[in-house]
């Protein structure tokens, strides 16, 4: 049996082959990376997560190995039900391991387990090191967030672009004159723009050998796959993709970035650069990402400020942001229900047939491609969520499961926090609720549904628009003082009684009925 000194062992989403663990060959460092039943099975996976994922794990075991390290890469055949820690110190017991290092875990639940096996051994003993990804390193969060505080993004936004001098214009001044274009990045796609839109970027990775022994071992999956796989899993994928979206998609992003239509076969990717599962595997960095981006404005007319300045808030600012108010709000964040949600999930979230073609249309793409763009998240998804006060536990858990870029770190403030409103505002000024005006005026959804978009209180009005002012009524205490959203209450009290009575009434049964909507 071979004897090592070290092993370090390498997550699913820590496959960051710039990391100084690479930097030297040592044949007495054993790298490891183990497909495990309790990681592909904690919650129900879009099969193309898991896919993603495992195959993206095998591919960098495979590039180790070329480069010259020691690899061990375990299956599912190999790990059957074992945890992460009895992987971990059943090989440091079968190769004579005095030493295990693990990188730091993004998901506070693995820390947990990380935690466990470091107090759990003197020998071997265990050592935590920085992922070296992301560009707010770890031990500065708390000079940024403090727990169950409210924390803008904006705020953070700006000192992380002054603190890296990204797209800025001296020490204190923005390039361009403002920190934010998100007013210019709002624009509908008409149908004369339908056409313009490039085919995305997509991958074929053969996955059969993988969905066969994710059968054989019995992991439930959601969503659908056929025998190759679309997305990037490797970090020169990676670099294509985010060439790609330089050269064709970003010119184009920021006035489109919320945008939605399911006019085109591209409807489902748009000018997005769906590089956040790339990222979120460490298959590529942040600061690579942005540097090309900002490149790419630079050399070309054809982009402008407000193109590029929409992408960097995504990755420098909104990516970032979020990872620390999960740090430091955890594990509180994942018990807060500020609106107190109890209904449970419908079950069309986990087959796209419902009436409502908003809904329909950005849940079916869920499922078919295992994505969908931040405002279909958030605005479709999210906000009927929210405004049928569905139980936070369950939509973490779908937003979890479904989406290949979802991990618990981004996933969590995302869906607890910014689409529903659950933590009482740590990180959202107001909650993201809305009618079925906000789904005619971003997107062409409305046009072929069953139900009207002008109609509030009839049996074919749109539910949006009752159910919008039934949480708005219900939560008039805790939100009319609310700058952002206080005038609307002078909206609903214009109204007669009868007619606030109406749209009540049609709430309530959309409420009843929620799940023949």
């Amino acid at each position: 049996m071979t004897q090592y000194h070290t092993l370090r062992f390498i997550l699913g989403d820590q496959l960051n082959a710039a990391h100084s663990w690479f930097k030297e060959q040592d044949q007495g460092v054993l790298y490891v990376i183990a497909e495990l039943h309790p990681e592909a099975t904690y919650v129900k996976h879009h099969i193309q997560k898991l896919c993603a994922f495992f195959l993206a794990m095998e591919h960098f075991a495979n590039a180790l190995k070329e480069n010259g390290h020691q690899v061990c890469y375990l299956t599912l055949d190999d790990t059957q039900k074992h945890s992460v820690e009895d992987v971990i110190l059943g090989l440091a017991e079968q190769h004579g391991i005095d030493h295990i290092e693990l990188q730091r875990p993004d998901e506070y639940r693995v820390l947990l387990q990380y935690q466990t096996l470091i107090t759990g051994t003197t020998k071997p003993t265990v050592s935590l090191v920085d992922s070296e990804h992301f560009l707010l390193p770890f031990n500065e969060i708390p000079n940024f967030f403090q727990a169950k505080h409210t924390v803008r993004m904006e705020h953070f936004y700006r000192k992380i672009r002054q603190r890296f001098n990204i797209l800025m214009a001296g020490d204190r001044e923005p390039e361009g004159g403002q920190w934010n274009y998100d007013t210019a990045n709002r624009n509908k796609l008409k149908t004369n723009d339908l056409a313009d839109i490039p085919a995305p970027l997509c991958f074929q990775h053969d996955v059969t050998h993988l969905l066969e022994r994710l059968q054989r071992h019995h992991i439930p999956s959601l969503g659908k796959i056929e025998s190759h796989l679309l997305w990037p899993v490797t970090s020169q994928d990676a670099l294509n993709l985010l060439t790609f979206f330089c050269d064709h998609l970003l010119p184009n992003f920021g006035r489109f970035q919320d945008a939605m239509t399911n006019q085109t076969p591209h409807s489902w990717s748009l000018y997005h650069s769906r590089l956040s599962f790339a990222l979120n595997a460490k298959l590529i960095s942040p600061k690579h990402v942005i540097k090309a981006a900002i490149s790419a404005y630079q050399e070309n007319d054809h982009i402008d400020i407000a193109q590029v300045e929409g992408f960097v808030r995504q990755i420098l600012g909104w990516r970032e942001y979020v990872r620390g108010m999960y740090w430091i709000n955890m594990p509180d964040y994942a018990q807060q229900n500020a609106l107190n949600a109890e209904r449970d999930l419908p079950h069309y979230f986990w087959n796209g047939q419902t009436k409502m073609k908003c809904l329909a249309s950005a849940i079916g793409q869920s499922l078919d491609y295992a994505y969908a763009h931040h405002i279909q998240r958030l605005m479709v998804t999210g906000n009927f969520c929210m405004l049928t006060e569905i139980a936070p536990q369950q939509v973490d858990e779908w937003y979890l499961g479904i989406y290949v870029d979802a991990l618990e770190w981004v996933e969590l403030p995302n869906t607890r926090g910014m689409s529903q409103f659950a933590d009482g505002g740590w990180i959202a000024s107001k909650p993201y609720a809305a009618s079925g005006s906000y789904m005619q005026k971003m997107s062409d959804y409305c046009g072929d549904c069953h139900y009207k978009v002008k109609e509030k209180t009839n049996e074919e009005s749109c539910p949006l628009n009752s159910l919008y002012w039934r949480f708005m009524v219900k939560h008039r205490e805790r939100l009319a003082t609310n700058p952002r959203i206080g005038m609307i209450y002078g909206n609903w009290d214009k109204q007669n009684d009868a007619q606030k009575h109406a749209v009540l009434h049609r709430a309530e049964w959309c409420l009843k009925n929620i799940e023949s909507l």
